[in-house]
């Protein structure tokens, strides 16, 4: 998925706002600006890919403030907002009659929980409108594909499952736990270091997805979506020799629509910025549930 002219916009956005989240050091925030302007230069063309962009924005500003975590605040209090509202989604999901209707509504739950991002242009939400939003997720689901995924995890042995941010990570354990239930070895993978508000093993262990899950690993990277010659061996043994694969989120739907995928992979996420809807061919802020190839 490549950028459009408005990237440029969000990128350099989303870097002033997670720079005065960084450092409140006036030098320091003059310096690291003028390093991403740097870069936006050199690299922003028309076969650039937001997510990259996003990857090399994110550790020009950790090295220069020298701060490694800048969203460490706001993820704590996603996981802290999400498990509150863990109980009410984990209920709407047992009180469903069958167990497509169960997965599906974990798929709901999953992309909701979506949401949960900070510093995206006109992307704004309110933990305290999640409860309605996951109760009307169906109402918003523009592609739905969640039968071909159920029939597809039915058949395999083997999923791996990549989340994408912290506060998400609580609703994804709904879905690897209906995953389970369909008899499937579930191994989850999250960021080996902090990159935006993307989980880490940290937000893995608050919510509890060691518990759930059979297996839980890093990609070997803190880049946005999925890099593969960044990732590790150990990673990415597991990624050649999964059945399938649920990738969560804009970061991941951005950089495996740039590769030739064999392996089925479900794309579960919400559309929170316009290039991204437009390449789905939906509006802003719907619910996707994507089959690739």
């Amino acid at each position: 998925m490549k950028v459009k002219t408005e990237c440029a916009a969000c990128v350099l956005q989303r870097g002033l706002l997670e720079i005065e989240k960084a450092t409140s050091d006036l030098s320091l925030q003059f310096k690291t600006m003028s390093a991403l302007l740097r870069f936006l230069f050199r690299e922003f063309k028309t076969t650039a890919v937001a997510a990259y962009l996003g990857t090399e924005r994110d550790r020009i500003i950790k090295e220069i403030t020298g701060n490694p975590d800048p969203y460490a605040k706001a993820k704590q209090i996603s996981n802290q907002m999400a498990m509150k509202l863990l109980p009410m989604a984990k209920n709407m999901v047992s009180k469903e009659s069958s167990a497509e209707s169960q997965f599906r509504r974990a798929c709901l739950c999953s992309m909701v929980g979506n949401i949960i991002e900070f510093d995206i242009p006109d992307h704004v939400f309110k933990f305290e409108d999640m409860e309605k939003l996951i109760r009307g997720a169906q109402e918003d689901l523009a592609i739905d594909e969640i039968s071909r995924i159920f029939k597809e995890a039915k058949k395999a042995k083997n999923v791996l499952y990549l989340t994408d941010n912290a506060g998400e990570i609580a609703f994804d354990t709904l879905l690897v736990q209906e995953l389970k239930r369909l008899g499937t070895s579930v191994t989850v993978a999250v960021k080996s270091k902090p990159v935006l508000n993307d989980a880490t093993m940290e937000d893995a262990r608050y919510v509890g997805m060691h518990a759930v899950a059979d297996d839980v690993i890093t990609t070997g990277t803190d880049s946005v979506g999925l890099v593969l010659e960044e990732c590790s061996s150990e990673f990415l043994n597991i990624y050649n020799s999964a059945d399938l694969v649920v990738a969560k989120g804009m970061g991941y739907a951005e950089t495996l629509t740039e590769h030739v995928l064999k392996t089925p992979h479900a794309l579960l996420l919400r559309t929170k910025c316009r290039p991204v809807a437009n390449f789905f061919g939906v509006s802003r802020n719907k619910n996707v549930a994507k089959m690739m190839p």
